[in-house]
Order: structure tokens, then sequence, then C-alpha cells
């Protein structure tokens, strides 16, 4: 595969750079992470001012009509901000569940506000003992991402997916205290609630999860480019002994290695992204790579970042802990590294090997 940009990609990408560094700043992210997780002008103008919502929604949908290089794109450049924006929940998980497993009038219904941003979505996996009888559902469903904010659900009960509204009578919302309050979770419980099921539950699932993985991946590797590069510059001011810490060869090797990785994962993300894109047979191999590679990736970079700023690093001051925070709430959504090593070696055989 030939992993260059092309020049529309490129374009993308200077404007979402442009963007959340201009936007995403972290005065405006511990106040979101205060509030509901939401910055609500940052939201309003990356989905209602550029338009962003609907990446990979078609255009006679009421989208942009691009797809999962520029979702990856646009999914790196928010982690290397931390962004304060429901991309996970709505455009990496809910808008490809409604897209691969929505009636026509599901989808004509529902997809131009998720693209315009109006509507936020999220996506969330049934407990075990959910139910679903007479149209229905009884039970609940933990950790669900911006889950307090979200206006619908798409909720998978075993191998079945329902729609349910956020105004739906017999359904409670709890906001969760979480690590990274930068994408915080909420608790759904549903007491005889109205859910409306997809025509094709199986798709939606697996392309949630599929997409989902994808953004986390993307997601860590912007994070972890931003360990580094915060690093480097703060190596090149802080004085020891006489001269800049970075000079010493223990700490130019050490940014190094991480130079290293962040450009394996780098390779990575973006083959799964256009694996997906191209329906190869490789997609849910490559995702599964780049989920396990990006996220212990950038755990490694985020940990090195503390370390290496010193004392400052480990202050509420300093940005470090957000990074921190978020590399680990990556690592341990839609399947940890380890899990997704498995997946790998299962799917090459090296489990009939052993």
């Amino acid at each position: 595969m030939h992993f260059a940009f092309t020049d529309e990609q490129a374009m993308i990408a200077e404007t979402a750079k442009a963007f959340f560094a201009a936007n995403a700043t972290s005065e405006r992210t511990r106040a979101a992470m205060a509030r509901t997780g939401i910055d609500d002008a940052l939201w309003q103008g990356f989905a209602g001012d550029l338009g962003l919502a609907g990446v990979a929604i078609p255009e006679d949908q009421g989208g942009v009509g691009l797809g999962m290089v520029e979702l990856a794109i646009l999914a790196e450049e928010a982690g290397r901000h931390v962004a304060t924006l429901p991309l996970l929940a709505s455009i990496g998980l809910a808008i490809p569940a409604t897209l691969a497993g929505g009636r026509t009038d599901q989808t004509a219904r529902l997809l131009p506000s998720l693209a315009s941003g109006e509507l936020v979505a999220s996506f969330a996996q049934a407990a075990p003992g959910t139910t679903w009888n007479d149209r229905t559902l009884t039970g609940a469903a933990l950790h669900v991402p911006h889950g307090a904010s979200a206006g619908l659900f798409i909720v998978a009960v075993g191998s079945d997916a329902f729609l349910v509204k956020r105004s739906a009578p017999g359904l409670s919302v709890a906001p969760l205290t979480s690590l990274d309050q930068t994408r915080p979770y909420a608790r759904l419980d549903f007491g005889g609630v109205a859910a409306e099921p997809l025509a094709d539950p199986a798709a939606a699932i697996a392309t949630a999860h599929r997409t989902g993985a994808l953004v986390i991946a993307a997601d860590a590797l912007g994070g972890a480019q931003a360990c580094l590069d915060r690093t480097v510059a703060y190596a090149k001011e802080r004085i020891q002994f006489g001269r800049t810490i970075g000079s010493f060869q223990a700490i130019k090797h050490r940014l190094a290695d991480m130079m290293v990785a962040i450009e394996q994962a780098r390779s990575a993300v973006y083959w799964a992204a256009c694996a997906i894109e191209e329906g190869s047979d490789e997609a849910q191999f490559a995702v599964h790579a780049a989920k396990a590679f990006a996220c212990d990736t950038y755990s490694h970079a985020a940990g090195e970042m503390i370390q290496l700023h010193g004392g400052i690093g480990f202050t509420w001051e300093h940005d470090a802990h957000l990074y921190f925070k978020r590399a680990r709430s990556n690592a341990s959504l839609l399947g940890t590294p380890d899990w997704h090593r498995e997946q790998v070696a299962q799917r090459i055989g090296l489990d009939e090997a052993a």
C-alpha cells in the first residue's frame, strides 16, 4: 500500500492541525473537564463550522463523503491536543454503526443531524443480563463514552443492536467519575425503555468496534507525538549542570526511541485506515495491530514525558497528566493491547504453533 497523503488529505490535515492548535487549548480543555467533558464552542467549530463530524458520512446523507484515512487524520490531530470532543463516541462508534446496520428510514432520519453535530450519539455495550422483550430494554450499560452528553444511543445487547433515545421514558443516565475527564463515561439503566432494532445488528456492532479501534489508535498516535514534541522542546530549554538536558546522551537515546516507536505506530495506524477503506481482507488484522501498537506507544511516551520533565511533570498545572490519563483510557477501551495482540496471534496461527 502507498501511505502518502493525497493533496486533499494533506489539506484536511493542515486544516485540522491549525484548528485544534488555535482552539483546543489547555485552558479550554480543563474548563470542559470541569463541566461535561465537551467544549461546546470547539464542537460547534469542528462540526458546525468546518462540517467535519460528517467526515465519513456520504454526501447524499448530509456528510462530507470522505473515508477512513481522513477520519484517522482528524482523530490524530484531536489526540495531539487531548481535545474535549465526542469524537470517539459519536463519530468513531455511533455513526459507523448507524451507517452499517441502520434501515434506510433510520439513516435518513439520523445521519443529517449527526453530521451537523446537532445530535451527539454514543455506543453502549449492554451488561450481561440485559434483555429485550416486547420492544423494550431492561438492564444496564456501563462505561458509555460521553454518555451524559449524548442524545441517542446505539445499544448492543448480545448479537442484537438497538436505537435508544435519551428522552425515552425509563432511561436513567448517570455520569461516572473516571480517570480521563477529557472523555467522561456514564452508566445507562434501562427500565423497560423503548428500543428500535437496527436492520443489521451484526454489521453495526462489527463496524463500530473496527472503526472505534481505529479512532482510538489514531488518537493515541497524535497524543504520543505531542508527548515527544513537548518533551523535546523542554529538553532544549531545561538547564542542568550548565547544559541543556537535551545534550545528554541518555536523554537523546530515550527521545530517539520514542520517535522510532511513534513512526512505527504511524505506519500501523494508516495501514489500518487504508485497509478498512479498501475493504481489504487484512483490515481486521491491521486494526488489531494498530490498536495494540499505538496504545502501547502512547503509554510509553506519556510516561517518558512525565519522567523527562522532572518535578514539573508530576504537577497538576502541567499538561503531562492529561496525556497520561488519556493514554491509559485508550489502552483499556475496546480491548487492551494484550488482547489485540492475542487476536493477531490467532489470525496468523501462532496459537496453533504454541
